[in-house]
């Protein structure tokens, strides 16, 4: 089968490897059909990811067709498309034993520190597999991943329902969040961002309040957006120090800010206005099983909009040029999928 390795940043090269010829009790052989390619795989790309050794077989969000199962398998069977979460954790650490696991000490991600699915086929257990219906898109199937970061985050809250939202940051994540924040209720979802691009994205999704900083202060766009009522809870998926300032300065007191963004440099944190403020400030890793479930289910129930995500598709064999495409893209580019 064939297979794609990045030997070391910006060199990826294909090699011809045996297809797994045994299944364990409880395994399961997926024959992939989508990979989407993340910001994080960029990092990998440019040798920016702290994390990530080489050579790495890339991919992590992905969706296949089930080729085969092990004897002892039974929420599965062949034909059935399927997608499965990318982490290994060692279920032994205090954060897996109080069902923490995406927090894991000892965790591992397919596709960064564990060879990922950049292959024809690929072995997963039956505990980390998501089967998807037939009426679901390969293309949609790839993005449960995504989406599932959308569903933990905003699962990270006290609450939606009746809130006001500010969601700093328009990419595919950020899209996610906005579009998982409106379907758990919350009364007002303001997206920002500094491109039109992704902000018209956001639009087509069903985000209709959306604000470029670059054209209107961050207080000013809340004002018009909210009037008196403010907003209660910020989502930072920018990954920019000026993005988490502002959510901080400006989200209402004893409201609550959940962190996803990834930074490329540690951010300061006004502890003034956390402290006075008796602010929540959350962290939100990744996701866990029933984010993966719950993503699946209102994809498939068109209740979360992806299709005015997918950028762009690139065949197998040009990996390499679906890197270089988002890198010519700018800010135009949202999801590009790579196709087996």
């Amino acid at each position: 089968m064939r297979q794609a390795i990045m030997t070391s940043p910006g060199i990826i090269k294909f090699h011809d490897v045996p297809i797994p010829a045994k299944l364990g009790p409880k395994e399961i052989l997926l024959k992939i059909q989508r990979i989407g390619v993340c910001g994080s795989d960029i990092h990998v790309f440019h040798g920016e990811h702290p994390a990530t050794p080489y050579p790495v077989v890339q991919g992590h969000e992905y969706s296949a067709t089930i080729a085969a199962v092990g004897e002892a398998v039974k929420s599965a069977k062949v034909g059935q498309r399927a997608t499965a979460r990318p982490q290994l954790v060692c279920g032994k650490c205090g954060p897996c034993l109080r069902g923490q696991y995406n927090a894991c000490q000892e965790l591992k991600v397919q596709g960064f520190q564990a060879p990922g699915v950049a292959q024809e086929y690929f072995v997963v257990p039956e505990d980390r597999l998501v089967v998807f219906p037939d009426s679901m898109s390969y293309e949609h199937g790839a993005m449960i991943e995504p989406a599932a970061v959308g569903a933990h985050s905003t699962s990270r809250t006290r609450g939606l329902e009746g809130k006001n939202v500010v969601v700093s940051g328009a990419g595919t994540i950020g899209n996610l969040v906005a579009q998982f924040a409106k379907a758990r209720g919350a009364k007002k979802v303001l997206i920002t961002d500094v491109s039109d691009f992704k902000l018209n994205k956001a639009r087509e999704c069903g985000i209709e309040d959306t604000l470029n900083i670059l054209k209107t202060p961050f207080a000013e766009g809340v004002q018009a957006a909210f009037g008196k009522e403010g907003y209660q809870v910020g989502f930072e998926a920018a990954g920019v120090q000026a993005s988490l300032d502002a959510l901080i300065a400006n989200v209402e007191k004893g409201g609550e800010v959940i962190i996803l963004g990834v930074y490329a440099k540690n951010p300061t944190v006004n502890m003034y206005f956390v402290g006075e403020h008796e602010l929540n400030l959350y962290g939100s890793m990744m996701y866990r099983h029933e984010d993966y479930q719950e993503a699946a289910k209102l994809i498939s129930e068109g209740k979360i909009i992806l299709d005015p995500l997918v950028s762009k598709h690139f065949p197998f064999e040009q990996y390499l040029d679906a890197y270089n495409f988002i890198g010519e893209s700018g800010d135009k580019v949202m999801k590009v999928m790579v196709d087996l």
